[in-house]
């Protein structure tokens, strides 16, 4: 069997599966999923044994320390993924939820009802925790899903695939309702994008190319999880202390997030007194400053080391993410310069303002384009786990279905219910 042909007969068995889970009541899901962080939980050692070789393959390989952070699992994280799936049973099942009803002028009786979409395929790249959360978000909303990770994590996403299929037959569910696709040949993500008719969403979790490649190409309707070249503008009333912490957070917690910082924006009349202590403490923290021509001039009058510290910026610097220990500093004229620059180079995911001054706060947060803005707080807060969603599938920056950290209601359609009374149109 070929690879094309082997995919479609895994998406067709999920496409069986999601019948008995669409019909599965509220319980049985919960107790599939409850199953499931359980066995996590109690196979953690093969896990993280499979996670080991991959990660030893990836170093051999030269991959980088951003990557290779989110390749990485120990015993904290493995518990980490279980208790997502746990947050999951906590929350509101999403599926049989009345949005609107009413009765029209004739009589009949109407009902607009939430219902799952079907089969949820997710094409991801080296974060094996999401093979758990895109299979408990998509059981939590009656779907089956059809995994399709990355080369880097393949031996990963094979035992927690394995293990979370597994719980679900435990509980009397169909095993296909989680599917993963374990071979390494690239054919198979090609093969998946064209079997419309038969998966239903395509979401891909990954780098600008796997994304952009999955928009041009899929023939399944695709809810795009974008990059995330975010901005921070510290305003000239900001707060100091408080725009230090946020700039440091914001690009220090994760490099390799696509919540992180990339760009540094402060008010050029402000930035010789703005820009010292973050520059430093940057830099300290071993991050690279991608400097205009005003931020190079305080680097140097600092003490910085050019070339080592920081360097010129370059326009394509602008629209870099990094994911890596790496920030581009400009300074702008104000508010509206930034905003300008913002929708002009960021990538519609998370923006942050750090100011005092009202008008300013309001101008910014009204004019920036992005899935999610921020006043006074850290970008690294863009997660479904931290917004009350529980474990996201992923973070869309389109505008069309669903927008920011999804997952629940996103992976649900509706269909209308009418009841009448032998009611017959004219």
């Amino acid at each position: 069997m070929n690879v094309q042909e082997e995919v479609k007969q895994l998406a067709l068995r999920a496409r069986e599966a999601s019948e008995a889970l669409g019909q599965a009541s509220t319980d049985r899901r919960n107790e599939a999923l409850q199953a499931m962080a359980d066995g996590l939980r109690r196979y953690a050692a093969a896990i993280i044994e499979a996670n080991g070789a991959d990660m030893a393959a990836a170093r051999e390989a030269g991959i980088k320390e951003s990557l290779l952070d989110r390749l990485m699992l120990d015993e904290g994280r493995v518990d980490a993924m279980a208790a997502a799936l746990e947050d999951l049973i906590a929350l509101p099942d999403p599926v049989g939820v009345v949005h609107e009803e009413r009765t029209l002028y004739n009589g009949l009786r109407l009902r607009r009802v939430s219902v799952p979409l079907g089969v949820v395929a997710v094409v991801y790249e080296a974060r094996p925790n999401v093979t758990a959360d895109a299979a408990g978000i998509a059981l939590k909303a009656g779907n089956a899903c059809v995994l399709r990770g990355g080369s880097l994590a393949a031996r990963s996403n094979e035992v927690i695939a394995d293990v979370l299929a597994g719980a679900l037959e435990r509980c009397g569910l169909p095993r296909d309702g989680i599917c993963a696709i374990t071979t390494t040949d690239r054919a198979a993500t090609d093969a998946l994008m064209e079997l419309h008719g038969v998966v239903d969403v395509l979401i891909p979790r990954g780098g600008a190319g796997l994304i952009r490649h999955c928009i041009e190409h899929s023939k399944v309707p695709v809810i795009e999880t974008g990059t995330g070249n975010c901005h921070v503008y510290v305003h000239g009333s900001a707060d100091r202390q408080w725009a230090h912490d946020i700039v440091l957070n914001a690009k220090c917690r994760r490099y390799g997030v696509c919540n992180a910082a990339e760009t540094l924006l402060v008010d050029a009349a402000a930035a010789e007194e703005l820009l010292p202590p973050m520059l430093r403490d940057l830099a300290s923290e071993g991050v690279l400053l991608h400097c205009d021509e005003q931020a190079a001039s305080i680097a140097e009058a600092m003490g910085l080391e050019e070339g080592a510290q920081y360097v010129a910026a370059t326009a394509e610097d602008w629209d870099t993410e990094y994911l890596a220990p790496e920030i581009a500093v400009g300074c702008v004229s104000g508010v509206e310069e930034a905003v300008a620059h913002i929708n002009a180079h960021g990538t519609k995911h998370s923006e942050a303002i750090v100011a005092d001054d009202p008008v300013v706060l309001a101008t910014f947060l009204n004019g920036v384009d992005a899935a999610a803005v921020y006043a006074n707080a850290s970008t690294a807060f863009t997660d479904g786990g931290q917004f009350g969603l529980g474990a996201e599938i992923g973070i869309s920056t389109q505008k069309l279905h669903v927008r920011g950290p999804f997952a629940l209601e996103a992976l649900t359609s509706s269909k209308y219910v009418v009841e009448g009374e032998g009611q017959v149109r004219a």
